[in-house]
């Protein structure tokens, strides 16, 4: 076995403890498909999202990890439940006329309301795939229609008919007495209307492979169970999909433990092993509530790519995914520079330290160096101090602290650049709210000044930090962080901020002593 194996088996990386899990599956035989099935599923009835990154994205980091400790090939697929109905219009979408006329066929025979594809489904197909291509995902796109049609769940169809009873078994007691009473595992698709229907199998000719409903105009119609006749209700479609395909491993919400238990049962009823599973906390936002696309609180995609790279929303996705994290603009800027600070820190580490770095994950061990050399929160600090509207602004000091760096050297840093100013000028300017300092701190600001003004040791971060200290120690602040917060409070507006030192050795030297005089003058904001 090799180093970097036998570090994979013992990592405490839960992707790592998620493919040993999944190794587990197979101690007596690989599967008999040849490969290891990994599965994320996809409602086309509106636009991919950030839970849709997050989900296709940490299935991959457990891929991965199942690669560096098997030689058994794997595949990903992502499925699209193309042949729901559509049960409500959306309101986001244009042609609500049109798109109320549709109500209840497949999503693959609504029309599409932006008259761009063939139907509402497959121009939500081709985004969601323009989605994962854009972010580089390797994937397998499986629509449910096509699966329907073309006969690949035929065989698990008829199991599932065959074995109607049991599935019933398990869902009856999950329903309310009104649903119970007209609930099918089976969904017919109307020969008359193309609707997709929510109706009670009054019959079943398990030799035919065929069911017997009835129509919203009474008339009975006999349908076969395959070839796309009908489809099945989400839990059972789900275990339907788990057994016809193989699925070996496949991650949901919280929200869906109940619907994994329910699948998982009726997926051992059709003679299958369900998947290995992995259930991970939803997003809340800034108030602790449950992330909604309907209430449209928290944060979408494309909100943090508007202001941040999407390898710090990968590195905010890592970040254990079993405790419940709030989604909203304040996390982006600590995302920002916790990945970065992993990036610097990766090339020194050994090979459990590596394995163990959320960043490994990210680049699925092709790890690049960072290039920020300054924090994306010292960024901000600059944007603020400086009224930054373009980028240009803050390279003009970044050059002077880092003669070396450059756009073409550093494009990270020049991306950080820009997204730092449009942050700052979103988010940060609106909420800026300066005070003015008391005789205590004037004091102490009035001293900071003079040993600015007489400072001969150059623009070193550390050197001037311990100087920092040493004027908040020397005017008696208990704790210290009190100086600190009115350092920020005062020159920048905010309670918290950077290193001082730091943020001095870029600003400027000249230039803090001036934004002290102007703080202590009452001239900032």
């Amino acid at each position: 076995m090799s180093d970097l194996r036998e570090a994979a088996m013992n990592s405490k990386a839960w992707p790592f403890e998620e493919a040993r899990k999944l190794l587990k599956r197979f101690a007596k035989a690989a599967p008999e498909k040849g490969y290891v099935l990994f599965e994320t599923g996809y409602g086309p009835s509106g636009l991919p999202h950030i839970g849709t990154f997050g989900e296709v994205m940490r299935t991959t980091m457990v891929r991965r990890a199942f690669e560096q400790i098997s030689d058994i090939p794997t595949k990903l697929i992502c499925f699209s439940d193309d042949m729901d109905g559509l049960r409500k219009v959306p309101s986001n979408v244009p042609n609500q006329a049109q798109m109320r006329e549709d109500l209840h066929l497949p999503l693959t025979q609504v029309r599409d309301p932006f008259g761009t594809h063939s139907s509402f489904g497959a121009h939500n197909n081709a985004r969601l795939n323009a989605f994962l291509d854009s972010f580089g995902f390797e994937y397998e796109f499986a629509s449910s229609t096509e699966y329907y049609r073309s006969g690949r769940f035929d065989e698990m169809l008829l199991t599932a008919l065959e074995r109607f009873d049991k599935i019933m078994e398990i869902m009856l007691p999950t329903l309310g007495p009104e649903r119970r009473a007209t609930y099918s595992p089976f969904l017919p698709v109307s020969p008359k209307t193309g609707h997709v229907l929510q109706v009670p199998t009054l019959e079943r000719n398990v030799g035919a492979g065929t069911i017997v409903y009835e129509e919203p105009d009474g008339e009975q119609v006999e349908v076969p169970v395959t070839g796309g006749h009908v489809k099945m209700q989400w839990k059972p479609d789900w275990a339907l999909r788990w057994a016809a395909l193989g699925v070996d491993y496949e991650m949901s919400g919280k929200d869906l433990i109940d619907s994994v238990t329910q699948a998982a049962k009726i997926c051992r009823a059709l003679g299958k092993a369900p998947p290995e599973t992995l259930t991970y906390e939803l997003f809340l936002d800034d108030q602790g509530q449950k992330i909604s696309k309907s209430k449209g609180n928290g944060l979408s995609m494309e909100e943090w790519l508007t202001y941040a790279a999407p390898e710090s929303l990968a590195y905010f996705m890592y970040v254990k995914p079993k405790t419940a994290k709030r989604l909203f603009f304040d996390v982006i800027p600590k995302a920002v520079d916790e990945y970065h600070q992993q990036l610097r820190a990766y090339p020194d580490q050994d090979a459990t330290q590596r394995l163990n770095n959320p960043v490994y994950h990210i680049h699925s061990g092709d790890v690049p160096a960072s290039k920020m050399v300054v924090p994306f929160a010292m960024l901000l600090n600059l944007a603020s101090v400086s009224s930054a509207e373009d980028k240009e602004t803050l390279w003009g000091f970044i050059r002077r602290y880092a003669p070396d760096a450059s756009a073409e050297t550093h494009p990270d840093l020049d991306a950080s650049a820009g997204f730092a100013v449009r942050y700052y000028n979103d988010f940060v300017k609106p909420a800026k709210v300066f005070r003015a300092p008391d005789a205590k701190e004037r004091a102490a600001l009035e001293d900071l000044r003079d040993r600015l003004v007489a400072w001969d040791g150059g623009p070193d971060p550390e050197a001037l930090q311990s100087m920092v200290f040493a004027v908040g120690k020397d005017h008696g602040f208990e704790p210290l962080r009190d100086w600190f917060k009115a350092l920020y409070e005062v020159l920048l507006g905010a309670s918290q901020g950077p290193r001082f030192g730091g943020f001095v050795a870029l600003y400027g030297i000249a230039e803090t002593v001036r934004l002290i005089e102007d703080g202590m003058a009452g001239n900032l904001g």
